[in-house]
């Protein structure tokens, strides 16, 4: 009887975390079912690799530009309404993927559906910021974090089982149920957190208007370098990792796409298994302890991917990569939540996000352009050296938020 007592008081204390994860969970299932499939489809519309290349970097550049409305929604009529209407728009551009007469049809819906998904990824960012305080915000968003991997990694499996027994457009539709889901489920489920952060402070009257709010976060040092870094490893991981290295991997080390593609699960992985014990070190140690070494490791992996010659060497590569996006996991996100002046967390996860976002449109197009003229090994050079200059940025000019230690003093002086 105490055990289900127990859980219950359980379940209370995390339930707003419980049904913001479940929200994530179902609908990055359905962006990684979909993942194996979006090249295929595009090039049954007979188009060139440019353009099936396009097909990627357009839901990026939704995402990129769907951001910072997101979080004028989650300011303005609320969180929940944001994930629900994220939902919907997901619903809308996967039916409209499945439906494509053309090619170009199918690339405006691909944009549709990258809006609703930076929709109830802000939204869900933003009610974790709510809801956390600096010293539970590491392991918090780092759970998100876990799910969002799991979900992402385990998606290709049912994606291209749909794909091969129902046709290329049966995952869309079956993204189109999922994304409705979440719809629903966030109406139903999820609370909502604007009061939380706002109310409790000074009042939402207190707080200027939400564009002057995204100036003053642009004018704040502290959120301009962790946007930095977020923007450094989404350049590399979308440009470098997932673009770049397949091709050199294949061309240069002679590696299957069975082979290539172990490294890649590899990354998800070790992604997932570290996400938690990654968020202890963030909310024990400060955030900058976490995230200068683990960008600096990136940079290193990057290098050693440029000089790997066989299938060892890329495991060992791909190993370093995994061990530090594990390592990082959320402390980025949870800084800039940190750094976000009182009221201002749909201001601050928005801004954040459209700024890391960039990276996902520039990355590939960018380092694509500089393999083909100058060479592969050239442009990860160029990425391990841009990721390394974050890195380094970081630890010289950011301040740190959060340490144990440093609450604890405070809260012996405040007594």
């Amino acid at each position: 009887m105490r055990r289900v007592s127990d859980l219950g008081t359980w379940y209370r204390r995390n339930r707003i975390l419980i049904w913001v994860c479940a929200v994530i969970a179902v609908n990055q299932l359905g962006f990684g079912s979909i993942v194996p499939v979006v090249p295929l489809y595009a090039e049954s519309f007979g188009v060139s690799h440019g353009l099936i290349g396009l097909t990627i970097a357009v839901y990026g550049l939704a995402r990129f530009l769907a951001a910072v409305p997101a979080g004028r929604i989650a300011d303005g009529p609320g969180r929940r309404w944001t994930l629900a209407l994220g939902g919907a728009i997901t619903v809308a551009g996967n039916l409209l993927c499945a439906l494509a007469p053309t090619y170009a049809f199918f690339l405006a819906a691909r944009f549709i559906a990258g809006a609703g998904a930076a929709m109830v990824l802000t939204g869900g960012q933003i009610i974790l910021a709510d809801v956390t305080t600096p010293e539970t915000r590491g392991r918090t968003m780092a759970i998100y974090q876990s799910v969002f991997l799991f979900a992402v990694g385990v998606g290709p499996l049912p994606g291209g089982m749909l794909a091969e027994y129902g046709g290329l457009d049966f995952p869309f539709y079956a993204y189109s149920v999922v994304g409705g889901a979440v719809a629903l489920l966030a109406l139903a489920r999820v609370p909502e957190t604007k009061s939380l952060r706002s109310g409790a402070v000074a009042g939402s009257a207190a707080r200027p208007p939400f564009a002057q709010q995204v100036r003053l976060l642009g004018a704040t040092p502290a959120f301009l370098l962790v946007s930095l870094v977020g923007f450094g490893n989404a350049f590399a991981r979308t440009g470098a990792l997932f673009n770049l290295v397949p091709t050199l991997a294949q061309t240069r080390m002679g590696l299957s796409e069975t082979e290539i593609g172990v490294g890649l699960s590899l990354v998800s992985i070790v992604g997932l298994v570290m996400a938690y014990p990654s968020g202890m070190l963030v909310d024990r140690f400060g955030r900058k302890v976490v995230i200068v070494p683990a960008t600096l490791l990136s940079a290193s992996a990057l290098t050693l991917f440029s000089v790997s010659s066989n299938f060892a060497w890329y495991l060992v590569s791909s190993s370093v990569w995994a061990l530090a996006s594990g390592v990082s996991g959320a402390a980025p996100a949870a800084y800039a939540a940190d750094v976000a002046p009182a009221g201002m967390n749909a201001a601050a996860m928005g801004a954040f996000r459209m700024l890391a976002d960039a990276g996902y449109v520039i990355g590939p197009a960018l380092l694509g352009w500089t393999a083909d003229l100058f060479g592969p090994n050239t442009s990860l050079y160029g990425t391990s050296f841009l990721l390394a200059a974050c890195g380094l940025s970081f630890a010289r000019f950011a301040p740190e938020t959060y340490t144990r230690r440093a609450a604890a003093r405070g809260a012996r002086a405040g007594t």
